[in-house]
């Protein structure tokens, strides 16, 4: 053994995540500090190069480029242009402050390798902590941009700053494999889960260039709400759109689904806004048909706009070919189950309670839809005779149909007639017409009247004669 007094000329480590002014660039000659106790042991290859052995206490400078590496010891392998620093890493740079158990630089590919115990901060503040780190120096002639990757399940906590540089919350993505380009740009795949102060997401898949403000879940990816009043976004992909460091859109693509207290919505398309972390919007379409269900409604159209100020839903748009479809009082009209009270429309627009917002609990209840061109109603009444157990159906047409409601029941019913006039129909529930729907298993009563002569026909029933459309709230 003896002491160090030599001068190593081997390539920087320069591992900065983004080309800004004043990171390293290009070669550097590193420079070994001749400590006290640092001893060295070199032994000469037959190609004349030398495998060099450091002990004690390891500090390695770069001047040039600030780059200042400390390591237990060093193994320098001359042959392979590769630098093995094993123990209590400390690599620091104007761009870059690393730790880690082992780091190894290979020379000729300007690559740095760390691993155990991963610990890197950027300048921005932004971590990376995991079991490995693999850089890839930005040098001219080699490769435009520096980039690196981390496998072992690594977890990044992405600080940014809004336009007036103070720093935001930070979003914290963890995956099996984490790709970084730059300093704005990550992928990671394998188990990703993104958390931000304002939802949870998770996908197979992700892609986030906070530059553009862009932020991508692929492969079964799906968004939890965790501000205000949760909800729930799934979908093939889900985009994540910012501005100014400020999330304002979420888009969400083929079997787009959206869950909330207070609402279920389906489509091909979902796109989202946002203000304030909660959600204000909500428009489904595409090429197949929107779905959208309320604990009182559900409403199916070409396309569905929802507005929803701080989350409460206030108004819902259905627009072409729209359907909605409601329970009726099973208990006074003793309709069945899969009996609906049914409007259509070309448009239909449906209006709900507001809520305070201090109240968390409540739920917004249904107070009017309105359907507008070539539209039409069925309702389920209370049968005039409180006897049977069936109910009235009414139908009506007309260029407009008003439908309010009470406590989530329909209270009223108003048609603008069309030009010419639709009419309408209203069908009463008689004894004769509930003795012809007797349970399964049972034999209806034959009426005196009905039954043919023996070797005869069978008499005509007489058609009942349709009345006049009424409205729906009878006197």
């Amino acid at each position: 053994m003896r002491r160090l007094a030599l001068l190593f000329s081997l390539s920087a480590v320069t591992t900065a995540f983004a080309q800004e002014a004043g990171a390293p660039k290009g070669r550097c000659q590193f420079q070994f500090d001749n400590t006290p106790n640092t001893t060295l042991t070199t032994i000469q290859l037959p190609s004349k190069q030398y495998n060099s052995f450091l002990g004690n206490g390891v500090v390695a400078r770069c001047p040039s480029q600030k780059i200042v590496l400390k390591s237990d010891s060093l193994e320098a392998y001359g042959d392979e242009g590769r630098f093995y620093f094993v123990g209590h890493v400390d690599y620091k740079e104007p761009r870059l402050t690393l730790k880690a158990d082992f780091l190894t630089y290979f020379q000729r590919d300007e690559r740095l390798l760390a691993f155990s115990n991963v610990d890197a901060t950027l300048p921005s503040g932004s971590k990376l902590k995991g079991s490995s780190l693999e850089f890839f120096r930005a040098v001219p002639k080699i490769r435009p941009k520096q980039s690196g990757v981390s496998i072992g399940r690594p977890t990044i906590s992405i600080i940014e700053k809004d336009p007036q540089g103070k720093p935001q919350p930070p979003v914290t993505v963890t995956g099996n494999t984490v790709w970084m380009v730059g300093d704005s740009v990550v992928s990671s795949s394998g188990e990703v889960v993104v958390v931000r102060p304002e939802l949870t997401a998770t996908g197979d898949s992700l892609y986030l260039d906070s530059g553009s403000g862009i932020l991508r879940l692929m492969r079964k990816p799906k968004m939890t709400g965790t501000k205000g009043r949760p909800f729930t976004l799934v979908g093939e992909t889900i985009d994540l759109l910012s501005k100014r460091r400020k999330l304002e859109r979420v888009l969400s693509k083929n079997a787009a689904e959206a869950t909330s207290e207070d609402l279920n919505l389906k489509s091909d398309t979902i796109d989202m806004r946002v203000t304030d972390d909660l959600l204000q919007r909500a428009t489904a379409w595409g090429k197949g048909r929107a779905h959208a269900a309320s604990p009182q409604q559900t409403i199916v159209a070409d396309s569905i706009d929802v507005i929803m100020p701080k989350q409460r839903v206030r108004e819902m748009h259905a627009l072409r070919g729209a359907v909605a479809e409601g329970t009726p009082d099973t208990v006074k009209t003793h309709a069945s189950p899969t009996q609906k009270d049914r409007l259509m429309g070309d448009t239909i627009i449906a209006y709900f309670d507001s809520i305070p917002a201090n109240d968390t609990v409540s739920k917004p209840r249904i107070r009017k839809l309105v359907a507008i061109g070539h539209a039409s109603s069925l309702q389920h009444l209370p049968p005039r005779d409180s006897s049977l157990r069936k109910p009235d159906i009414n139908y009506v047409c007309g260029k407009q149909i008003t439908v309010t409601f009470d406590s989530a029941k329909v209270n009223d019913v108003k048609v603008v007639d069309s030009d010419p006039p639709c009419g309408g129909m209203y069908l009463e529930a008689t004894a004769d017409s509930v003795a012809r729907r007797a349970p399964a298993g049972t034999t209806p009563p034959k009426s005196p009247a009905n039954t043919p002569p023996a070797g005869g026909t069978p008499p005509r029933t007489p058609t009942p004669t349709p009345t006049p459309a009424i409205p729906a709230k009878r006197p």
